[in-house]
């Protein structure tokens, strides 16, 4: 009457218990009527046989396949359990045995790091080791709900995960980087966070290995490990995060094949066959009430205590519901009907167990029959979709581990002159580490693996960077540092500063004899390509180090060691989804972009989009010209027209006005006293630079030179002839005094109003020139190119590129005759021998981009500090918007009316400009957007329009904006 009462009670408790958990779709009630529905239509051997999970390996083919059939068609089995094969014949094979099966298949797998645990052609997340570095627990939900979608996809509706056993054993052969670590209450709140994503995605959770498989250093697929610990010490530590889990809503439990004798009395009996751990200490003295699995049985841990069948019978008097993967099915339910029959087995027991079983199928949208089958269509695409690479990113920029910096060694100023060497170590690929560093500086690889060779080759360089590389193809390959590794990583580190980059376990750093003579240790967890981009941005300041050690190491590092890092003042890369876009956002860049290509608004074009200081799309689109003969790419060297007036003249401009020669109310004749006694003398800075003093737009000073062709020009450089304005061009050299005569001469508009002028900029090279002593195009260079290490902007292009890089700007038949390639498009600039102070720059993307960024950024880079914060202010102000005005201090900013430079979707913060030869360039300060956008769409002719006709440029940045997501 007891074991009735007893028995009678917990089918109660799981009637109103498990009904309350997170993912039911309906109430109470509608549940027990189907689940009643169900078990009462059942026979007694097909209410057994709802106990049994089937293990299927579609990899394994079609024989295979129709052996599962006829075991479902037979037994009418609860499950499957997929294990190694494709996304497509799963799903395939997913539809074809829930055809056969009269009742809903619960379908699950261990899919613990993603899909890609079991599958190909899918994902593979981070370890869990890798999320157990990871202070945000938001990053952590976002893993779970991305696997759990990925799960729901594919037709399964149960993970088994999260994984919650405490790696306390640094020698774990089957746990190690499944385990979140080995702090209890990390471990809780991770697996927490990681189960509620899987529970917004609509997939149940399980909690695994009841009671702990952490402390072991042995594997029980192949053997029963043992477990030593005390009673208390087990109910105090490795029961703890399933105590916290259970009341957060897991929907079930894994029971391992453990030798616990603190747990068990009876010797060698594994913990999934305890009456006393499945019942009385799961079931009821920590009361949990959701579904039991046994681990596999098929594992030698359980399977070799008894005969097939009988390893199922006495798991299940035990307490489990769910018998996994079994040797013999057949041959165990037919032990369990002899049972039931015999009385062994009651049927409430039986009722216990399957209707638990039946409240998961309903949990899992089993009651409507279509939610059975998997639409294969677009299958691999959205298993295979851009969030899953932003995830991974967010995981590994927020895992990296600091776990030593003396000196400040990190992170490494991109701006610094020091020598950089890269030292691979391991037997795995560190080609994307490598590749990842030299996007920020120049680093040379050092391939020699002798001491005696090596060591004076390093002598020559100020850091030396040691990246150990091994397989993450699973998390049980071997992280070990070879013997000979070893002994390079410590003669290197005697005679160099030393950065080392453990990219494996962190039990790896357990081998190094000290780490007295190595500066900085960073820890990344896995070899991955993202781990890898991601750690050589941590190293440069792109990204700020935040991780935790999940794990101790030795007497080193304890657990929770990990130093805080800020980030630096430099442009990274990321995903957009990571800066708050929506992941559409590249696609529809691109559908746009190769409109402008298809439409022949230009042969080619870049385009870079960047924010919170991460680039998230930088793309080459097209050719150089319409010949299709050489493929723009992101190295590409674009004449940038007038972005030269915010990329060259006006950071000198600033850094002038901050030494305090010059204020807005200056005069031009203020800064050139030649100018007194001219209509120019007292137009004040203010309005000249926000083109409101009444100059002409711009002198077409070549005109005057066509008629009289051979006087002005000559065919090979002379003293006469020196200025070069294209191939075999040259004109007199006195031609410069004659336009800044010109300009001195032209005359003011009778009106006051906003024009555009390049005529400024004439002067601001000519001023610019005279306070500090030099050429502009040295000048920017020294105070700003060079020290920002940006190598693709410059003057005379030519002196450092091959033309193959640079793009033509256009066919010129009115002036030059020729093709303009690799000497400037603006021909007042080109008569300025190719420096102007409002045009002659030329660049690519990336380099404009960081310029704009020390703008966004008030002025500092790298940490250094360029210009003033309120510096940058001052010149990023309309001073005249009542007299609509737009402009600020040379920055064009957005329109005051309907219609303007930008898509008027931006705030009144933003700057930029634009330029004549298709390039356009914006930053805003409110969003932290960055966009540029570079094109030759002046080739072959200027005439061609139509890439300002259709507003192209502002279309872009509409797209940009309204794929901002909401916080």
């Amino acid at each position: 009457m007891k074991i009735y009462c007893f028995a009678l009670f917990l089918f109660l408790v799981v009637q109103l218990g498990f009904s309350q958990n997170p993912l039911i779709h309906a109430n109470s009630a509608q549940q027990k009527q189907w689940v009643d529905s169900v078990y009462n239509s059942l026979t007694v051997e097909q209410k057994i046989a709802q106990l049994f999970i089937v293990d299927v390996f579609t990899e394994k083919g079609e024989r295979h396949i129709s052996s599962i059939k006829n075991l479902i068609e037979k037994h009418q089995l609860g499950g499957v359990i997929f294990s190694k094969g494709s996304p497509h014949l799963q799903a395939q094979a997913n539809n074809q045995l829930q055809a056969i099966s009269t009742i809903p298949l619960l379908v699950t797998m261990d899919a613990e790091w993603g899909l890609a645990m079991r599958l190909d052609s899918t994902y593979a997340f981070p370890w869990n080791m890798t999320i157990g570095a990871v202070k945000d627990l938001k990053t952590v939900e976002r893993v779970g709900y991305q696997i759990g979608k990925h799960n729901h996809r594919l037709g399964v509706h149960m993970n088994f995960a999260p994984v919650v056993d405490l790696n306390t054993n640094p020698d774990n052969p089957i746990i190690g980087n499944r385990s979140f670590g080995e702090n209890k209450n990390r471990v809780a709140a991770l697996a927490t966070a990681f189960m509620n994503g899987m529970h917004k995605a609509n997939v149940l959770s399980n909690v695994k290995h009841f009671p702990g498989h952490g402390d072991t250093d042995q594997d029980s697929h192949l053997t029963l490990p043992s477990i030593q610990f005390s009673e208390e010490r087990i109910k105090e530590i490795e029961l703890y995060p399933f105590q916290q889990l259970f009341k957060s809503g897991t929907h079930s439990v894994m029971i391992a094949h453990l030798d616990v004798p603190s747990l068990v009395a009876e010797k060698d009996l594994p913990t999934s066959l305890s009456f006393d751990v499945v019942t009385k200490l799961l079931k009821e003295e920590m009361e949990f009430e959701g579904l039991i699995f046994s681990d596999a049985l098929n594992m030698k841990g359980v399977s070799n205590f008894n005969e097939p069948g009988e390893v199922d019978l006495m798991a299940f008097k035990a307490g489990v519901d769910v018998m996994l993967i079994s040797k013999n099915i057949p041959k165990a339910i037919q032990l369990f009907h002899n049972a039931y029959q015999e009385g062994e087995i009651t049927e409430v027991r039986l009722a216990h167990s399957v209707k638990k079983i039946l409240q998961a199928k309903y949990l899992a949208n089993l009651h409507h029959e279509q939610n059975k089958f998997v639409d294969e269509v677009n299958l691999y695409e959205e298993l295979n979709e851009v969030t899953n690479q932003a995830i991974d990113e967010e995981v590994f920029a927020k895992a990296i581990t600091l776990l030593k910096n003396d000196m400040g060694v990190l992170p490494i100023q991109p701006i610094k002159k020091e020598s950089l060497a890269y030292v691979h170590l391991g037997d795995a690929s560190g080609e994307a580490f490598f590749k990842a560093l030299n996007k920020f500086k120049k680093v040379d690889y050092l391939d020699d693996q002798k001491i005696a060779s090596l060591l004076p080759k390093l002598s020559e360089y100020d850091q030396v960077i040691i990246g150990h590389h091994k397989s993450d193809a699973t998390p049980w390959k071997n992280y070990h540092f070879s013997e000979n590794d070893l002994k390079l990583l410590q003669a290197i580190a005697k005679e160099s500063n030393v950065i080392l980059v453990n990219f494996t376990s962190p039990y790896a750093l357990k081998k190094i004899n000290s780490f007295i003579s190595i500066d900085a240790v960073l820890q990344v967890y896995q070899n991955k390509e993202i781990a890898q981009t991601t750690a050589a941005q941590s190293i440069f300041g792109a990204y700020s180090i935040q991780g935790k050690l999940p794990v101790s190491i030795a007497n080193v590092f304890s657990e929770g060691s990990g130093l805080k890092l800020n980030r630096n003042s430099i442009l990274g890369y990321a995903y957009p989804e990571n800066v708050g876009f929506s992941q559409e956002l590249t696609s529809k860049l691109d559908s746009v972009a190769n409109l402008v290509i298809d439409k022949e608004m230009s042969p080619g074009l870049q385009l870079l989009v960047a924010r919170k200081g991460k680039i998230v799309h930088q793309k080459a689109y097209g050719y150089h010209t319409y010949k299709k003969l050489i493929p723009t790419s992101n190295h590409t060297i674009y004449d940038l027209a007038s972005l030269t007036k915010i990329l060259a003249s006006l950071p000198l401009m600033m850094q002038i006005h901050e030494k305090g020669d010059f204020d807005f109310e200056s005069t031009l004749s203020d800064l050139l006293p030649n100018l007194h006694g001219t209509n120019k003398a007292d137009l004040k800075l203010k309005n000249v630079f926000s083109h409101y003093a009444g100059l002409q737009a711009w002198i077409p000073f070549f005109a005057d030179t066509i008629e009289d062709f051979d006087t002005y020009y000559s065919s090979v450089k002379t003293e006469e002839h020196s200025i070069q304005v294209a191939n075999n061009m040259y004109i007199k050299t006195t031609y410069i005094d004659s336009i800044y005569h010109k300009i001195i001469d032209s005359k003011l508009e009778s009106s006051l109003e906003y024009k555009y002028s390049d005529l400024p900029f004439y002067l601001a090279k000519e001023y610019i020139e005279y306070y500090f002593g030099g050429s502009l195009k040295n000048l920017v260079r020294a105070h700003f190119y060079e020290p920002m290490n940006l190598k693709n902007l410059t003057y005379h292009p030519l002196e450092k590129f091959q033309l193959s890089q640079i793009a033509p700007s256009e066919e010129d038949l009115i002036w030059r005759n020729q093709l303009v390639h690799g000497h400037v498009h603006d021909q007042g600039a080109a008569m300025m021998g190719g420096i102007g102070g409002h045009a002659g720059l030329f660049g690519n993307s990336e380099d404009v981009a960081k310029i704009l960024y020390l703008y966004l950024n008030k002025g500092k880079y790298s940490g250094k500090q360029f210009i003033q914060e309120t510096t940058i202010d001052k010149f990023n102000t309309c001073y005249f918007c009542e007299d609509e005005v737009r402009r600020g201090i040379v920055f064009d900013k957005p329109q005051l009316k309907d219609s303007g430079p930008t898509c008027g979707c931006l705030s009144l913060e933003s700057f930029g400009h634009s330029g004549f030869t298709g390039t356009y360039a914006w930053a805003d300060p409110e969003e932290e957007i960055i966009y540029i956008f570079l094109s030759n769409r002046t080739f072959p002719s200027a005439e061609n329009k139509k890439l300002i006709d259709e507003n192209i440029r502002t279309e872009i940045q509409q797209i940009i904006y309204d794929s901002i997501l909401e916080d």
